[in-house]
């Protein structure tokens, strides 16, 4: 990276030269105990090198970098969204110090229009969506945005992205149920429809036909309550309360979020069966509840892409010019516990 011989050392300049993240740096010089020791080394090897000063770096970002960041998701108020906004302050946080973040809510209404009104109502200079689909007439806006913008969740051709396997995680799922001698299985989605559902839907269609297990559109339910975008417990309980109207009956069950698998849990309860033995369960997000209750989940490593969506901005800040398109793929994993740990075929 060219610089003036009279201008401070950047924190750029030391990620770039030690081979490590921007956030890595930030995590050593705050002393964090998360940093291997080989790599603390070599950090500090090179902020001796460059005579970093942290603290000049801090006056230079706030001269000449952006002050404001915005993000933008359908809501703020889940769990998923909650570890997403994490991992994306750990990094803003840290680097940018005395930047403002502007959460915009869209709600799961008309949310692109709540985003053009949000956007008009001042100048941002780095602008994060989460979960909005970028459509043909967005995307020419945002292409005209003087400002980096950086997509979570949704894959675009023209735009750094990092989005989700959804297709894989919800045939991960599926698979670990089918293979645990299930063949009645409830799928509870979200009640609007999407890349990301559509997605999730196939990958379930496919591990079906990949077992030879007929595909019934009615074991595929979603509630009518819209809170937090639909993505709420109530929503769950009333999709599996139409689930267990089904005959023959449904053995188990994948949710589209963690959420609907908690709400769907208590559905089961409250019509006197049990989990896993009458009907075994899957969640999506693995939010940090799952582990402590046991639940079977998709794990989509949610706390890390924001760390990596908010490293991109910062770096799009710092190199305008840079014309490489990030297109990150995150390959889900799924964490089988006691939910849907347990093989039907032994009964």
């Amino acid at each position: 990276m060219a610089r003036h011989n009279n201008s401070p050392v950047t924190i750029y300049e030391v990620a770039d030269k030690a081979g490590v993240a921007i956030s890595t740096v930030s995590r050593v010089l705050n002393d964090s105990s998360d940093v291997a020791e080989s790599t603390r080394e070599r950090v500090l090897e090179v902020i001796d090198e460059l005579k970093y000063l942290p603290n000049r770096v801090a006056r230079s970002l706030a001269q000449r970098d952006s002050r404001v960041i915005a993000i933008a998701t359908p809501t703020f108020t889940t769990a998923f969204h909650n570890s997403l906004l994490k991992g994306l302050r750990t990094v803003l946080a840290d680097i940018t110090g005395e930047c403002d973040l502007l959460l915009f809510d869209l709600g799961s209404k008309n949310p692109l229009d709540r985003l053009r009104d949000k956007l008009k109502g001042g100048k941002v200079d780095g602008l994060i969506l989460a979960g909005i689909p970028v459509s043909p007439p967005l995307a020419k806006e945002l292409k005209a945005f003087d400002a980096p913008v950086i997509l979570i969740g949704n894959h675009h051709t023209e735009f750094d992205c990092f989005y989700w396997d959804d297709f894989a995680g919800a045939e991960k799922a599926t698979t670990h149920l089918l293979e645990r001698g299930h063949h009645r299985i409830g799928l509870i989605r979200a009640y609007t429809d999407g890349y990301v559902q559509l997605q999730r839907i196939q990958g379930y269609k496919k591990a079906l036909k990949k077992h030879k297990v007929r595909f019934d559109s009615k074991l595929i339910q979603s509630g009518s309550n819209i809170k937090h975008a639909g993505f709420s417990e109530e929503h769950g309980l009333e999709a599996m309360n139409e689930l267990l109207k089904i005959s023959p009956p449904v053995t188990a069950v994948l949710a589209s979020s963690d959420v609907h698998a908690i709400g769907a849990w208590k559905a089961i309860r409250e019509a006197n069966k049990r989990v896993p033995q009458d009907i075994s369960l899957i969640g999506y997000d693995d939010i940090k509840t799952s582990y402590y209750i046991e639940l079977s989940s998709v794990d989509q490593r949610i706390e890390e892409t924001g760390r990596l969506a908010a490293e991109r901005l910062l770096t799009r800040q710092q190199n305008p010019s840079d014309t490489t398109r990030i297109d990150h793929k995150i390959d889900p994993k799924l964490q089988i516990r006691k939910s849907s740990n347990y093989n039907r075929s032994n009964r």
